[in-house]
């Protein structure tokens, strides 16, 4: 499963490193960004290999997208989600805040985040 996801990163963690049990090194980074949706939610990503290498092209403050894959995997009759990230890509507006007159798709289309309506029905 392959989706995009759009949003600030608020927190990069640091990096971890450590030796597989076949003996091959890695590396693992993870940073949770905020959505722009109209109810924000916060989503921590992890980036693998020579993911990690892109990440550091960002801090904290910068808007990004990123490509994901979602894997559940059981263990010890528990279940673990990974939300791993294979592109990573700015959008151009680094250290701002979210996108001006944003359409949200349960709105009316003439309501925008900078217009709200105020037809309340009490």
């Amino acid at each position: 499963m392959a989706l995009e996801i759009t949003g600030k990163i608020i927190q990069i963690m640091d990096e971890t490193s450590g030796t597989s049990k076949t003996g091959n090194a890695w590396t693992k980074q993870e940073f949770v960004i905020e959505t722009f949706d109209k109810f924000p939610k916060k989503v921590m990503i992890s980036t693998m290999g020579d993911k990690v290498a892109e990440l550091k092209k960002f801090k904290a403050g910068d808007q990004i997208k990123a490509s994901l894959n979602l894997e559940s995997r059981e263990w010890q009759g528990r279940w673990f989600t990974d939300v791993r990230a294979w592109k990573i890509e700015g959008d151009g507006q680094q250290g701002s805040s979210a996108p001006q007159d944003t359409f949200y798709p349960d709105q009316d289309p003439g309501t925008t985040v900078d217009s709200p309506s105020d037809d309340l029905p009490f």
